[in-house]
C-alpha cells in the first residue's frame, strides 16, 4: 500500500515535467553548450545611431541567424558600402537597446512626431555626434530634455513603439521552425552611471533578459530608477511580483570602467547593505559580463604584487578608466588597481558573507559584444567590421586605417549549459550560473567539484556524467568538507570553420582566490594541464601561426593548500596558442611599412605604435565554483 501510495505521489509530482520533457529534438539531461549574446544594440541606440548604424532588431536577429546586412557607410543612395555576414550563427541572441532615450531616439528621426522640429532634434539630426553627447550627459544624470514634458511623459510615450518593435522582431524569431534551432530574448539595457568628484563618468550599465514574453509595458531606465537598488526594488513590484509570471536577470558589464562603483557594499544612502539588501542583488545579478568590446574585466594587471603575479591579466585591459577618458583627451586617466576588475570582486564576496552571511557578489561570467552595428556574435578577428561601441567610430568610404578604435577588441561570447536550446531552459541556466565566457573561439569547456569525483574521470567515458552525480558543476557551491575536493576540467578545442581552422589550446589554469585570517585578499594561479612554454607562435607579417598545442586538455585536480574552514572561491581559465590580433591583419592587409614613416597616414600611424598589441590569446573562464565552510 505504501509503495502504491508513493508511485502516485510521485507520478502526480512529476506529471508536468513529463509531459513537457522533452519538446526540443536537441534535448540533453546532461546538458548541451550553446554559445549566443546577451549585449546587442541597433539603431534604436542613441550612440549607435550618432554613428550612422539604420539595422533594427530584426536585422540583427537576420545576422545572428547567418543572412548579410549592411552596416556603415552607407551611399549617397541610402545603399550600404559594406554587407557583413556573421562566421556561425548563433544559438541563441538577445537586442539590449538602451532605454533611456529609447523615445527621445525616435521622436527626433520620425517627422510628425511630437518634438521632431526641436532644437535637440535638429541638433541630433544635423550634428550627431556633439548633439548625442548631449543627450548621453542628460540620461547618465537620470534626467530628461526639455522636449520631454514636465513628468517625461511625452518621451516615455514616445518609447512605447521601438519596444514594442523590439518585443515582436524577438518573438518572430523565437523558435521559428519549432525545432528549437534558435532562442531569443526580449531584453534591454539600463545604462546607470555615476560622476564622482574627479567629474569622471563611471559605468554602472546593467542589461536586463526577461524569461519569457511577460514583460513590463515600458522598460525601467535609470531615469526612473536611478540607482541598482531601486531597479532591484522596481523589478520585484513591476515584474517578478506574485502572479505576474515576469521573471529577470540582471548582467553588469564593464565593471573596468567603473571606478569600482559597480558593486557597492553599501546603500545609495550610504548605509551599509544587509542581509536582505544582499539576497535581492543575488537573486537578479547571477551573471557579470567578464569580456566584450570595450575591454576585459576579469583582473587588473599592473605593479602591485598581487596582480602582477598573473601575466595574462594583461589581456584586452583598456588604457583608460573612464566613457569620458575616451571622449576627451584631457579627461583620460589610466585605469588604476582599484577599478572594479571581477576578480577583486569575487573577493569582496566573499568577504561580506563572512560579515553578514550573504554574498552579494556571487557571480557566473559570460561574454558578449556589445556591438553597436547589430552584429550580435561578430567575434571574428580575421574580419571584424567594428562594433562602434563608443559611438564615435563612424567609418567613411575608402577610409585607411583601423575600422574600431585600436583600444577595443571583437568582443566575446556567452555559453550556457542547458538541457535544450529554449528560453526556460536557457534562463534557468543564467539562474543557476552554469555559464561560461569565452573572448570569441568556441571551445568547449566543462568544470566540476566534488569530494567523490575520481581521480582518473578524465580517462572515463561517462565524464560528464560522474561531474553531475558525484559533484557540483561551475556555477554551484561546495561546503563542510574535511578533505580537499577534486577539480575536474576538460577543454575542447574551437574546429573554426573550413577557411579558417580553429586554433590549438596551450594551457588550462585553475585560480583560486580566498581571504585570509586577517581579512585580506589572496589569490594563487596553478598551471593544471597544457604548456605554457610549447614553443607556439605567429608569424606577424603573415599571421601564419608555427608550433602546436592540444586538441583537448583535461585533468583533475586537488588545492594542495586547501583549509577547510576558509572561504574560497575557484574557476578555470583555458588559453590558446598566441594568434594575429585583429587590428593586426588589418594594417597587414593594407599593406602598412612601418619601417617608411613617410607613408604613414594619420589613419595608419598607430599600426606602428608601441602600444598597439600585435597578438593576442584568446581564452575561455568558467563561472566560479565557491567552497563555503
Amino acid at each position: 500500500m505504501r509503495s502504491l501510495f508513493w508511485f502516485m505521489a510521485s507520478t502526480l509530482l512529476f506529471a508536468p515535467a513529463l509531459a513537457g520533457a522533452a519538446p526540443c529534438r536537441d534535448h540533453n539531461p546532461q546538458r548541451n553548450a550553446y554559445f549566443g549574446d546577451l549585449h546587442v544594440h541597433t539603431a534604436f541606440s542613441l550612440d549607435a545611431i550618432m554613428q550612422d548604424t539604420r539595422t533594427d532588431p530584426t536585422d540583427a536577429y537576420r545576422y545572428a541567424r547567418g543572412e548579410a546586412i549592411g552596416i556603415p557607410p552607407y551611399g549617397d543612395d541610402g545603399k550600404p558600402l559594406r554587407m557583413v555576414v556573421i562566421g556561425r550563427p548563433l544559438d541563441f541572441m538577445a537586442v539590449t537597446d538602451h532605454a533611456e532615450m529609447l523615445g527621445e531616439t525616435r521622436m527626433c528621426h520620425t517627422e510628425g512626431m511630437d518634438g521632431y522640429w526641436s532644437p535637440y532634434c535638429m541638433g541630433l539630426r544635423w550634428i550627431p555626434r556633439w548633439a548625442g553627447i548631449l543627450f548621453a550627459r542628460t540620461a547618465s544624470q537620470a534626467e530628461r530634455l526639455g522636449m520631454c514634458g514636465d513628468d517625461g511623459e511625452v518621451c516615455l510615450e514616445a518609447s512605447r513603439g521601438p519596444w514594442q518593435e523590439t518585443i515582436a522582431a524577438a518573438e518572430a524569431v523565437n523558435n521559428p521552425d519549432g525545432d528549437c534551432g534558435f532562442t531569443s530574448f526580449i531584453a534591454y539595457e539600463w545604462t546607470g552611471a555615476a560622476y564622482p568628484e574627479s567629474g569622471l563618468v563611471a559605468n554602472l550599465h546593467r542589461n536586463v533578459i526577461f524569461r519569457n514574453s511577460e514583460v513590463p509595458d515600458l522598460p525601467i531606465s535609470f531615469v526612473e530608477s536611478k540607482n541598482a537598488p531601486t531597479l532591484y526594488d522596481q523589478l520585484d513590484a513591476g515584474c517578478a511580483g506574485e502572479g505576474k509570471g515576469c521573471d529577470a536577470v540582471v548582467i553588469p558589464h564593464n565593471s573596468n570602467i567603473s571606478l569600482g562603483l559597480m558593486f557597492q557594499e553599501v546603500m545609495p544612502d550610504g548605509v551599509a547593505i544587509t542581509a536582505e539588501d544582499a539576497e535581492q542583488r543575488a537573486r537578479y545579478e547571477t551573471l557579470v559580463e567578464i569580456i566584450q568590446h570595450k575591454g576585459a574585466s576579469e583582473c587588473y594587471f599592473g605593479s602591485q604584487p598581487i596582480m602582477a603575479q598573473d601575466e595574462l591579466c594583461d589581456f584586452e585591459q583598456l588604457p583608460w578608466n573612464s566613457f569620458a577618458g575616451n571622449t576627451f583627451e584631457s579627461m583620460r586617466e589610466p585605469i588604476q588597481p582599484n577599478a572594479g576588475m571581477l576578480r577583486q570582486v569575487l573577493h569582496r564576496g566573499l568577504q561580506q558573507e563572512a560579515k553578514i552571511g550573504v554574498n552579494p557578489f556571487k557571480l557566473g561570467v559570460i561574454g558578449s559584444t556589445d556591438t553597436h552595428r547589430s552584429l550580435g556574435g561578430g567575434v571574428e578577428e580575421y574580419d571584424f567590421p567594428g562594433h562602434g561601441g563608443a559611438g564615435n567610430a563612424a567609418v567613411e568610404e575608402d577610409t585607411q586605417g583601423l575600422t574600431d578604435q585600436w583600444e577595443f577588441n571583437p568582443g566575446g561570447l556567452a555559453v550556457l549549459y542547458a538541457e535544450e536550446n529554449s528560453r526556460d531552459s536557457l534562463f534557468d541556466a543564467m539562474q543557476r550560473r552554469e555559464a561560461y565566457a569565452t573572448s570569441g573561439p568556441r571551445m568547449q569547456v566543462r568544470f566540476f567539484a566534488g569530494a567523490e569525483l575520481p581521480a582518473d574521470l578524465c580517462e572515463q567515458a561517462d565524464f560528464v556524467e560522474q561531474g553531475y552525480r558525484r559533484g557540483v558543476p561551475m556555477g554551484g557551491d561546495l561546503g563542510g568538507l574535511e578533505q580537499a575536493p577534486r577539480f575536474a576540467v576538460s577543454a575542447l578545442k574551437d574546429v573554426g570553420v573550413a577557411r579558417h581552422p580553429g586554433t590549438d589550446l596551450q594551457r588550462v589554469q585553475i585560480i583560486k582566490g580566498w581571504v585570509d585570517d586577517k581579512g585580506q585578499s589572496q589569490q594563487k594561479i596553478y598551471q593544471v594541464a597544457g604548456d605554457p612554454d610549447n614553443g607556439a607562435s605567429v608569424d606577424l607579417s603573415t599571421c601564419e601561426t608555427r608550433g602546436e598545442g592540444f586538441k583537448k586538455l583535461c585533468t583533475v585536480w586537488q588545492d594542495p593548500e586547501f583549509e577547510p574552514r576558509q572561504r574560497a572561491f575557484y574557476y578555470a581559465r583555458v588559453v590558446e596558442n598566441p594568434t594575429c590580433r585583429w587590428s593586426t591583419r588589418i594594417c597587414n592587409a593594407q599593406k602598412v611599412d612601418c619601417s617608411k614613416p613617410d607613408s604613414l597616414t594619420d589613419e595608419t600611424q598607430i599600426c606602428c605604435e608601441a602600444k598597439l598589441k600585435k597578438t593576442v590569446q584568446e581564452r575561455a573562464w568558467t563561472s566560479p565554483i565557491w567552497y563555503t565552510p
